[in-house]
Order: structure tokens, then sequence, then C-alpha cells
């Protein structure tokens, strides 16, 4: 995105969702420099426009699911961004490799893995794509927890003319390993775990989902009450 644009779309961003929300931003301060990828979880379909909100960066990659791309206004977004449709149930060669070569040249992607929004705003079984291009661009994965996003929330809310309560809360960026004498399906699913499990232990615990009682999990939250850093709730 040209940075003229990046500018105005970032100001357009902040000013709409400065009108709608108290947005409580923690844990940005030591973002990797250079390309990395930011995962989180997804909830409502004003996730999108978060990272607009908290990276001052023109070379955010956009990619929004392909049932989309008969709306026009979608279209011209994705345009406007520099982003791209994907295909969600199928193998996008295409994006995978254009994602893959925007992350070596240094961009920011931000994945969302559990695939689609979760009606109950608790986590999901993730997938492993999103992973997978984390992994194999040999980039940081910053883990992103975001609650008060939910749908169903924010129409009720607005309906009544009250603040949407927005957290966004990024914990310690880390590397996926390369996978050595191991089959590589299974690693995936082992670092989708992993980044899943760090996303849940900077959510509230009832937020937790289907990882609740996973082990790596419990092993993240013992870690942060012995050094005093707790999960935001």
């Amino acid at each position: 995105m040209k940075k003229s644009t990046h500018k105005f779309f970032r100001f357009f961003v902040r000013l709409i969702l400065g009108l709608i929300a108290r947005v409580e931003v923690a844990g940005f301060q030591n973002l990797p420099s250079g390309g990395f990828v930011i995962a989180a979880n997804h909830i409502g379909r004003l996730d999108a426009a978060l990272a607009y909100y908290v990276l001052d960066r023109p070379d955010i990659i956009m990619v929004v699911a392909e049932k989309y791309e008969k709306y026009a206004i979608f279209r011209w977004l994705v345009k406007l961004t520099n982003g791209m449709f994907v295909d969600r149930y199928n193998s996008d060669i295409h994006a995978i490799r254009e994602t893959l070569r925007r992350l070596q040249q240094g961009q920011v992607f931000t994945i969302t893995p559990e695939g689609t929004r979760s009606k109950s705003g608790n986590l999901i079984e993730a997938k492993p794509g999103g992973t997978y291009l984390a992994w194999k661009a040999g980039v940081p994965v910053v883990p992103v927890a975001l609650t008060g996003t939910e749908d169903a929330i924010v129409i009720e809310r607005l309906k009544h003319f009250k603040r949407l309560k927005v957290k966004i809360v990024a914990g310690q960026p880390f590397i996926l390993p390369p996978v050595k004498g191991k089959d590589r399906d299974a690693a995936m699913l082992q670092y989708t775990d992993e980044v899943m499990c760090r996303i849940a232990a900077l959510l509230p615990s009832e937020r937790r989902g289907v990882y609740t009682e996973n082990p790596r999990l419990k092993e993240l939250l013992n870690h942060q009450i012995g050094s005093g850093n707790l999960p935001i709730g």
C-alpha cells in the first residue's frame, strides 16, 4: 500500500473505532523488526480492521476469504490495501507463494488460525494452514488475543448507542523451529497447538474454549504465574 493511502486508511480506521469503541491495547511495545506473523483469535467481522488500528505500517498483508469477492466493496478494499482473496478450503498456491514472498521481503501478515469466526467468542479448533506459512517463512509469530468484537455484542451495543469495549493484547514473539526427523504434518499440528495455546494464555479463562485443558496451555499459564506475567482478564 502506498504511504499516502496507508495514512488515510489508518486515519479512517482509527477515527471510526475511536467513535464506536474504547480500545485497550497492550503488549505491542516489543514487536519484531522486519517481517512477522500476527496470529489472533477470530470473533467478529471487526477483527480485520484492528491490525490497522495498532500497526503503523503500510506493508500489512490483507487476506480476505474468497466468499467476499462477489461484493464490490470488498473488491475495492482489497485493491486499496494491496491485499488478496484466498480460497480457504483448497490449496491456493498463488496466495501461498505471494504471502511467502511478501513475508520474506519484511512485510507483516495477520492470520486467524481458526479459519472462521467463533460464534460463541470462545476458541475453536484451529487449522494448520496459517501456521505453515509462518513456519515456512521462518519469521517470528506474535500471538494476539481479541475480546469485545463479537458480532452479536457489536450489534447489540451499537443498537443502544453504547461504545464497545475492545481489548487487543499481544504476547511475546516466538519462532517455530525447523522440522527435524519428524513428519511435517504432525509437526504442523503441534505448532498450531503451540500458537493457539499462546493466544489462549492471553485470553480470559472463559474464552479459552477447546484449548482450556490442553497441557501446553497449562505449562504456559504456570510460567506466567511464576514470572508474575498474568493473562489479562
